[in-house]
């Protein structure tokens, strides 16, 4: 079954809706971004998330933040996951509380770089779980740029490496995604909005995408 992760979650509605929907992970910012939300803002959201279901799981993102921080902050809102999608070392991977999903940016980095990293990380983390997100990188963005990267290369680290993907997908084109990829997980935040507001439609939409495309291959 591919994972699926609605990102940049920032109204306690919309979560739920993904809830609703069946997504397995919400994703809530923490990194400067137009879709950033406090603490006091992501408790309430993760509260209601773990009221109303025992399987979907809450991500908190960070950039570049003091460990210090990212730890309190996890542990005051209750998060389940920690991703990281800066530029943390292992080492500083290593001392997060939480199981990790470390953002890489493919952008200029052969599979052969991207194995290199996830085998030092594997070495590093051998008692700490973690999964790899590939995303495209734009305009120095820390991921959320909307955009699609070559998924040929995914694909190629896929086949070593459990993977979630990123960047630019929607419900058009994640069937795509997963039919060539065969990632462990899909992610998605602008290709669920309208005018830069989740859209519990879209949300549906995406993730009835995602289970089709998993039937089908299954049945295949």
């Amino acid at each position: 079954m591919t994972r699926v992760k609605i990102c940049g979650i920032t109204e306690e509605s919309h979560a739920l809706a993904a809830v609703g929907a069946g997504a397995d992970f919400i994703g809530l910012v923490f990194a400067p971004s137009s879709r950033r939300i406090t603490p006091a803002k992501a408790y309430e959201i993760a509260s209601a998330v773990k009221k109303n279901s025992n399987t979907t799981k809450v991500v908190g993102i960070f950039v570049n933040a003091p460990q210090s921080m990212v730890n309190k902050v996890a542990d005051f809102c209750g998060l389940d996951w920690i991703q990281l999608s800066g530029d943390e070392s292992w080492e500083y991977c290593r001392d997060v509380i939480k199981p990790i999903i470390k953002a890489i940016p493919v952008e200029q980095q052969s599979p052969e770089e991207i194995y290199a990293k996830l085998s030092a990380g594997s070495k590093l983390l051998s008692t700490q779980r973690f999964i790899t997100l590939l995303d495209s990188q734009a305009n120095g963005k820390y991921g959320g740029t909307g955009l699609t990267f070559d998924w040929e290369i995914a694909q190629q680290v896929a086949r070593r490496f459990p993977v979630i993907i990123a960047g630019g997908l929607n419900s058009e084109n994640v069937a795509q995604a997963i039919e060539l990829v065969a990632p462990w997980g899909v992610d998605v935040s602008s290709g669920v909005e309208v005018d830069g507001i989740k859209s519990p439609a879209k949300i549906r939409a995406f993730i009835e995408a995602v289970r089709r495309t998993d039937e089908n291959k299954r049945i295949a």
